[in-house]
């Protein structure tokens, strides 16, 4: 009995043996497959990562260097002082104060239009997701023409609007073009995110005596972290980077970042100075990007599942 014992599980084993290996075949690291996807991303990343490896290195050359024509070498002797040139000294138009008054400019208009659009369309998206009123789906539906219509068919009407309230020029006028033109994607956005929640928790919010405000602020706020995220990216990034309501809506001592970049990269004053355009154009692109990378897997999160239900 013994030795059949012994003998039962080396027979089994063997058999395995002889069976073979299990699971899926490995692949190939170089298979054509392969070869394709990795080549395709190394294309793309090059083609976006290029253009910026130029401006960085050229914004740390001097003006002598520059003019040796090699665009793609890195500086022989790394300067800083286009950069400081960019910030504070550089002329846009009749002012030489750089592009630091536009960047506490654009801080003046993002903020409160950032805060303020998203604010109303998160409320506007709970409502819309959660409490049926009676015209709910012709506000729906009036809010999503209004994210498509373009905006330079706005632009002659808003400017009237502004200045028959007296608004026009200043940077609360643009706060509120911001504002306005913001929410019906946002509120896009929050109706299909928050319709993507469990109703089960409405409706025990529901049975519990909860009402409006207070579903909203102690149950959907707390879950709706990414797509804060998402909103707050998107509107950051579409204020920060305007150009078109700058120009129009403003004027020359209330122009945001962008508008005195255009002014320095444009101006026919004196020698073309590359290596400060280039840092002033880094410079005017630096708070979108480090608001992405800083919330960037939050971002796809938040787009991913307000993208569940429409």
């Amino acid at each position: 009995m013994s030795m059949a014992n012994t003998t039962a599980p080396t027979i089994a084993t063997s058999s395995q043996d002889i069976a073979g290996p299990h699971g899926p075949k490995p692949r190939r690291m170089l298979s054509r497959r392969n070869i394709f996807l990795y080549g395709t991303l190394f294309v793309m990343a090059a083609y976006y990562l290029l253009p910026l490896y130029v401006m960085v290195v050229t914004s740390l050359k001097g003006m002598p260097e520059i003019r040796l024509g090699n665009i793609f070498s890195p500086p022989l002797e790394i300067t800083f002082e286009p950069w400081v040139k960019a910030w504070s000294s550089a002329c846009t138009g009749l002012n030489c104060d750089g592009l630091s008054r536009g960047f506490w400019n654009s801080v003046r208009i993002t903020v409160p239009s950032v805060l303020l659009s998203i604010a109303i369309a998160s409320v506007n998206g709970y409502a819309l997701a959660n409490w049926r009123f009676k015209g709910a789906d012709t506000f729906f539906v009036i809010l999503i023409v209004g994210a498509f219509i373009p905006y330079q068919v706005m632009i002659y009407p808003i400017v009237i609007i502004l200045r028959e309230i007296g608004l026009y020029g200043s940077l609360s006028g643009l706060v509120i073009v911001h504002s306005i033109f913001g929410m019906p994607i946002l509120t896009l956005l929050f109706r299909n995110y928050f319709a993507s929640m469990p109703e089960e928790l409405f409706r025990a919010a529901r049975v519990d005596g909860a009402g409006f405000w207070g579903i909203f602020l102690r149950i959907m706020l707390p879950m709706s972290l990414p797509i804060f995220v998402v909103a707050v990216i998107l509107q950051v990034t579409g204020i920060w980077n305007d150009f078109l309501f700058g120009v129009v809506y403003t004027r020359p001592d209330t122009y945001p970042m962008t508008v005195q970049l255009n002014n320095i990269v444009n101006s026919v004053q004196g020698v073309k100075e590359y290596n400060v355009n280039m840092a002033a154009t880094i410079l005017t692109g630096l708070v979108p990007l480090i608001v992405y990378f800083i919330s960037g897997k939050l971002f796809v999160r938040g787009i991913a599942a307000g993208a569940v239900k429409g």
